[in-house]
């Protein structure tokens, strides 16, 4: 079954006027006014209001009476969608065994509208942590998960995409460019892997494989993360992707029939 459109009867605005309202929380918005919730979201000051007040009732939402912010409680929605990928014990020891061998920080991902969302990671001892974490979101035109996802989207679908989301720069080395960035992302198709130099942060170097399931979807991403002061391009391509598609593989079987 189809879900419906947004125009169609099936549709429940109410309901998803109340997710819009949850998640206008986020990275840099943790607790908000109602005026900000109104503002983020489009709805009024007192539509938002009602939403704020029954979303607190049913425990997602915390308040002291003026600022509003996410509970514990809203865990039980990534909780069951890693449940239904079988995947957090299954991944974590083989992202470990990656990030160990290269000293490099070690994620899977998959595509959510823009960005990408990180559902797996494990970090190499630095001084300094990136910050990124399971939940994590990055824009998926800047990153070489997304580059790799993006790569298996059928073409209609990636021309919806692209469509949808003009690319933004993070730095003078992101490409925003459509017919650049389209370029870029048939590439990584045909080359099974995406690099980015600089993209989303100068310095920052990142190589991405794609997860496939046993039909040749692809449902994820592997990527790692260094910086251009550690590894060479070459490096990447000659030290790294090997052992990013000897993980994809044994990561794969758990995605059959997902």
């Amino acid at each position: 079954m189809s879900p419906p459109e947004a125009s169609t009867p099936e549709f429940v605005a109410s309901l998803g006027r109340g997710l819009a309202v949850l998640e206008c929380f986020g990275t840099g918005r943790e607790r908000q006014t109602l005026s900000q919730v109104a503002a983020l979201t489009g709805l009024s000051r007192g539509t938002a209001r009602r939403f704020l007040l029954t979303l607190t009732a049913l425990d997602y939402l915390a308040s002291d009476g003026k600022l509003f912010w996410l509970t514990p409680r809203v865990l039980r929605f990534s909780h069951g969608y890693l449940a239904s990928f079988g995947r957090a014990e299954m991944v974590k020891p083989v992202i470990q065994a990656v990030s160990e061998q290269l000293n490099e920080s070690c994620s899977m991902a998959v595509l959510d509208g823009s960005d990408v969302v990180y559902i797996a990671r494990v970090e190499a001892r630095r001084v300094y942590s990136s910050r990124i974490d399971v939940g994590s979101r990055l824009p998926a035109h800047a990153s070489s998960l997304g580059r790799v996802l993006l790569a298996g989207l059928a073409e209609p679908a990636l021309e919806a995409w692209l469509a949808r989301h003009p690319p933004q720069a993070w730095t003078a080395r992101t490409i925003i460019d459509p017919a650049q960035l389209r370029a870029r992302i048939v590439e990584a198709r045909r080359q099974r892997y995406a690099i980015l130099d600089g993209e989303l942060e100068l310095g920052s170097r990142s190589i991405a494989v794609p997860i496939q399931d046993a039909a040749g979807r692809t449902v994820a991403a592997l990527n790692i993360g260094t910086s251009a002061a550690r590894a060479p391009l070459d490096q990447l391509r000659r030290q790294f992707l090997p052992v990013l598609r000897a993980a994809a593989a044994e990561i794969a079987p758990g995605f059959t029939g997902w």
